[in-house]
């Protein structure tokens, strides 16, 4: 059995789309295990840039089926919304994208209670996207949410979506003075929904289980990042759900012995959307000069992304809760043109020096990163294709993290387009790559 699974080493946004639309050739399967249309995998080919929120990278390979697993909380719209763009393109989805029955649904309730909630916070918001990932999650975890296979009976439907509805009203207008919501409406909505999603509904777990039996290979891929995990991230400024490797098996139904390879995207620096501790953050001419330069805009919202310097505390305790085999460097090239490259090698707080990660915020937020500096480079990468072709600052730099970490380096990404990629283990193989608006 082969698992080989794609996890982000930060706070997200370290470049996972890429990666996986990278891999994707070599593997039979691309399954998602976690998380909602709060994430966004972004794709460039040629001078096209696209987005996926849902729907696995790997839907671009004509050979390769797509999965979304029981841990992924669905939103109606947003995939209804990537079936279309992905059809548009030219490409079919019809017996290679297939959704777990056993997925939670977003509501509209969900939606609407997040958005309530992080007003009612104020100052101390989480600084969701508002996309109802939470609640959803909230939902399934208290046994009152609705999941795909809810859909194929429409009176357990009704009856379920009733209840549910009358208690978020309740909520919504005696705990935050909002409109509550109209429960036909929903209902009739999500019948309508039920015709269009059926074609793509199967047991997933069982579907993977005969696939790895078989010497199927599979590649899972996580939304957003560790440091977001709910129990291993900077709590309560995480997302609701488990980007650590752990997730892959709640998140999918495969066996923790199938799993042989863990890749850990590592962005060459550092970045946060949203509110919660980062220790590197800069509020300088060099942070924002990483934001323009790495454009580092959120791929779902739009929000600017804070940026800093890269953090080896963060990532060795990352590395060690996902037990790391391989690391993927992305946005090398963002570096280009700084005199100086830092990184942080350990945290000072209260007089003394760790290189502990610590799990409790009001810590984390009052440490002090210590760094070492590094000679950067002027010279352009985004052609190099060979370890050697990069420039020698940018292969020390490369070193220092690989031996700090401990883990092999086997993919560098130098550019945002496919092809800009230095590896000596991925070959890159076009062939079956239509250029996007292509359509037929």
């Amino acid at each position: 059995m082969s698992v080989t699974v794609v996890i982000g080493t930060q706070w997200g946004d370290e470049g996972k789309g890429k990666i996986v639309d990278l891999l994707s050739p070599n593997v039979d399967i691309v399954a998602r295990y976690q998380g909602g249309a709060n994430a966004g995998h972004t794709i460039c080919w040629g001078d096209e840039t696209f987005v996926l929120h849902l729907v696995p990278s790997g839907i671009f390979h004509e050979h390769v089926t797509c999965l979304i697993g029981n841990g992924v909380v669905l939103d109606p719209v947003a995939i209804m919304e990537e079936i279309r763009m992905i059809r548009d393109l030219g490409y079919d989805v019809d017996g290679r994208l297939l959704i777990s029955h056993d997925a939670h649904l977003i509501m509209p309730y969900h939606k609407r209670i997040e958005e309530a909630r992080e007003r009612m916070r104020d100052a101390g918001a989480i600084g969701t996207t508002g996309r109802g990932i939470g609640p959803a999650y909230v939902d399934k975890f208290a046994r009152t949410g609705i999941r795909v296979v809810d859909l194929l009976d429409r009176d357990t439907l009704r009856r379920k979506l009733k209840r549910a509805i009358e208690e978020k009203n309740a909520v919504l207008r005696g705990v935050y003075d909002a409109d509550g919501l109209d429960v036909e409406q929903i209902i009739e909505e999500y019948v309508e929904f039920d015709s269009l999603i059926d074609p793509f509904v199967t047991d997933t777990s069982q579907y993977l289980g005969q696939a790895l039996r078989a010497g199927k290979r599979v590649l899972a891929e996580g939304a957003q990042g560790s440091l977001l995990d709910v129990d291993f991230g900077t709590y309560p400024f995480v997302t609701s759900s488990h980007p650590t490797v752990g997730g892959c098996c709640t998140g999918l139904g495969v066996p923790p012995t199938a799993v042989d390879t863990v890749i850990g995207i590592v962005k060459a620096y550092s970045t946060r959307v949203g509110n919660g501790p980062f220790p590197t953050e800069l509020d300088d001419a060099a942070g924002e000069r990483l934001r323009e330069v790495g454009d580092e805009f959120g791929a779902t919202t739009g929000r600017p992304r804070r940026c800093g310097w890269l953090d080896l505390v963060a990532l060795q305790y990352t590395s060690m809760i996902n037990g790391l085999t391989e690391l993927a460097i992305t946005k090398l090239d963002v570096l280009t043109g700084l005199d100086t490259i830092k990184v942080c090698t350990a945290y000072r707080y209260d007089g003394k020096e760790t290189t502990r990660f610590p799990s409790e915020v009001q810590t984390l937020e009052k440490v002090e990163p210590v760094y070492v500096s590094f000679e950067g480079w002027s010279e352009d990468i985004t052609g190099a294709r060979r370890m050697d072709d990069l420039p020698a600052a940018a292969r020390r730099y490369l070193r220092f993290l690989s031996d700090s970490l401990g883990v092999r380096i086997s993919m560098i990404s130098t550019g945002p387009k496919r092809d800009q990629i230095v590896s000596e283990s991925v070959v890159l193989d076009t062939a079956d790559i239509r250029p996007v608006g292509t359509g037929g």
